[in-house]
C-alpha cells in the first residue's frame, strides 16, 4: 500500500417567472468588479440578508435564499433556506459545506476551506428549522430535492465566486456532498466526504455487529458491555430516576411511546455512542466493575455518552427531518447485543418510524441508496472519502470500482466520527492534501511535482478551525 501511495504521490433548474425564485437566480448579478461583496450577494434574485458578523480577515454573512419547495414543480410554492457565506476573496476557490442538518451562524472553516485558504458557502438542509416550508409537505424531503437546493445555490453564486469549487461535509454532510455529486456531477471540481455512511441494503447490518466485536480492546469492550447490561438489569430503579428527571425538566414521551422505550433506547445507544465520539484512551472513564458500581455512576456515564434527554419529544423534535430520511431513503442500522440476555431487552434497536410523529407518513425506498452506491463505484471523479478506524458509522463505507478516477478512500487510524485528513498516516495525508489543492486549482508547482510537501495554505485558527464534534445522539450520523 505504501509503495503504491509513493507512486501516486510522484439540470440547471428553471424556476419559471416566480417573483422571488426565478430562473434569473442563475443569471450573473449586475455588478462591477469594484462592487462590495455584500452588494453582489444581495443582487442575487431571492437573496436577503439576515445579519453580517465581523471576523478578522473575512466577511461573514447569514442569508436567506428563496427556494422552490418542489424543484420539479417550482410554481407550487417557495420557502426560505438559510445559508452562510464566509468570504475571503473572490479570487480564491470556494468550498460548499453542509452538515446535512442545521447551519451554524458562527463563523467556522471546514478542513478543505483551511487547506485551500478559500471562501466557504454553508447550507442548511431543507426541513431543518428555520429552513422548513410551511405547510411542510414531507414528501418533498428527499436527497434529490436537497441536491437541487445545492445546485441552485451554486448556479446563483458561481458568477460571483468564479474559481474552482469543492463540496464537503462530515457524516450526514458527507452523504449530502456525495448525493449532490451523483445528481449534479458537473457542478463541483472535487468532493471531500468525511465519515459518510453508505447503507446500501437496509436490512443487512452484520458489518456493524462485526465492528463491535473487534473494535478497540477486549478490556474496553468488556467495560462498555458491562455498563450497558447492568443498566438494563437495574431497569426499575433507574427508570424511577428517569421519571423524576423528566418531570423536573418537563420532558414527555409521546413520539417514542413511553418512558420505558426511551430508557431502553438510550441504554442501547451507549456502546455505539462511546465509539462514535470517544477514543480508546477514554475507556478509563468507564466503570470497570459495572455490577458493583453505584446507580449514580451508571446514570452519569449513560447520560454523558448517550444522553437521557434525547428520546424525549423535546429531544427528538429537532431531528425529525433526519429520522424521516433514515426511514424513507437513507436507511438505519440494526445491531444485536450478544452480551445481554434476551429477558432484559424488550424492544431492541428501534427503527426510525419510532422517532417521527405518526402524523407524518413514511414509506421506505430501498432502491435509492443502491443507485448512489452504484454511481459512486462506477463514476466517481475527484472524490475523497475519509473514515475513522474506530467509528461505527464507517462499518458500511463507500467503495470505489475500477472505473473511478482520481478518487480515494482513506481511513484514519484510531480516530472516531471526527476523522479528518490531518489524522491520516503521512503518505495518505500528503496525497489527500495535494489532491484537494489540485482540484481547487491552487496547487503550487512544488506540490504538483512533489505532493509530499503539500500543506494547508491557511494557518490553523483556533476559533475558525474548531474540530470538536457535537455530542449528538448516537443513532444519527
Amino acid at each position: 500500500m505504501r509503495k503504491a501511495l509513493r507512486w501516486l504521490l510522484a439540470l440547471t433548474v428553471l424556476i419559471g417567472t416566480l417573483s422571488t425564485a426565478g430562473a434569473a437566480t442563475a443569471a450573473e448579478p449586475e455588478a462591477t468588479a469594484t462592487t462590495d461583496i455584500k452588494e453582489k450577494l444581495l443582487s442575487v434574485p431571492g437573496m436577503s440578508l439576515v445579519e453580517e458578523k465581523p471576523y478578522t480577515g473575512y466577511r461573514f454573512f447569514v442569508l436567506n435564499y428563496t427556494q422552490p419547495v418542489d424543484h420539479r414543480r417550482p410554481s407550487k410554492g417557495t420557502f426560505q433556506q438559510r445559508i452562510t457565506v464566509l468570504h475571503k476573496d473572490e479570487a480564491r476557490p470556494t468550498v460548499f459545506f453542509t452538515s446535512g442538518y442545521n447551519v451554524s451562524t458562527t463563523p467556522r472553516r471546514s478542513e478543505p476551506t483551511q487547506i485551500v485558504d478559500g471562501n466557504q458557502i454553508s447550507m442548511e438542509y431543507r426541513f431543518f428549522t428555520p429552513s422548513r416550508p410551511d405547510p411542510a409537505d414531507w414528501t418533498k424531503l428527499d436527497i434529490w430535492q436537497a441536491a437541487s437546493d445545492q445546485h441552485r445555490i451554486f448556479k446563483a453564486l458561481k458568477p460571483i465566486y468564479d474559481r474552482k469549487w469543492l463540496s464537503t461535509g462530515g457524516s450526514k454532510g458527507g452523504m449530502t456532498a456525495t448525493y449532490y455529486e451523483r445528481f449534479y456531477p458537473r457542478d463541483m471540481d472535487g468532493v471531500v466526504a468525511y465519515v459518510a455512511p453508505n447503507d446500501v441494503v437496509n436490512k443487512e447490518d452484520s458489518a456493524y455487529d462485526e465492528f463491535f466485536a473487534t473494535v478497540g480492546t477486549k478490556e474496553c469492550r468488556d467495560r462498555l458491555n458491562g455498563v450497558q447490561r447492568e443498566a438494563l438489569v437495574r431497569r426499575e430503579p433507574m427508570e424511577k430516576r428517569y421519571e423524576a428527571y423528566a418531570a423536573d425538566n418537563g420532558y414527555t414521551f409521546n413520539t417514542i411511546g413511553s418512558l420505558d422505550k426511551a430508557y431502553e433506547a438510550t441504554v442501547l445507544d451507549y456502546v455505539w455512542g462511546f465509539w462514535q465520539y470517544s477514543l480508546l484512551s477514554d475507556c478509563d472513564t468507564i466503570p470497570a466493575d459495572a455490577k458493583n458500581a453505584s446507580d449514580d455512576a451508571i446514570w452519569n456515564t449513560l447520560d454523558t455518552i448517550a444522553g437521557f434527554s434525547f428520546y424525549t419529544d423535546q429531544g427528538l423534535e429537532p431531528y425529525t427531518p433526519y429520522f424521516y430520511q433514515a426511514g424513507t431513503q437513507l436507511g438505519a442500522p440494526t445491531i444485536v447485543f450478544p452480551h445481554i440476555e434476551k429477558k432484559y431487552i424488550r424492544y431492541g434497536y428501534l427503527p426510525p418510524r419510532n422517532f417521527v410523529p405518526r402524523s407524518i407518513p413514511m414509506k421506505f425506498q430501498p432502491y435509492v441508496m443502491k443507485d448512489v452506491d452504484s454511481w459512486v463505484r462506477h463514476n466517481a471523479r475527484q472524490m475523497l472519502f475519509v473514515y475513522g478506524e474506530n467509528d461505527p458509522w464507517g462499518a458500511e463505507p463507500f467503495h470505489l470500482g475500477k472505473k473511478a478516477r482520481d478518487s480515494y478512500v482513506f481511513t484514519a487510524p484510531g480516530l472516531n466520527h471526527g476523522a479528518n485528513v490531518a489524522g491520516l498516516v503521512p503518505d495518505e495525508k500528503s496525497l489527500a492534501t495535494a489532491r484537494i489543492l489540485q482540484w481547487a486549482g491552487v496547487a503550487s508547482s512544488a506540490v504538483q511535482s512533489n505532493p509530499e510537501v503539500a500543506k494547508p495554505l491557511a494557518k490553523f485558527n483556533r476559533k475558525l478551525d474548531k474540530r470538536d464534534i457535537e455530542r449528538e445522539p448516537a443513532l444519527r450520523p
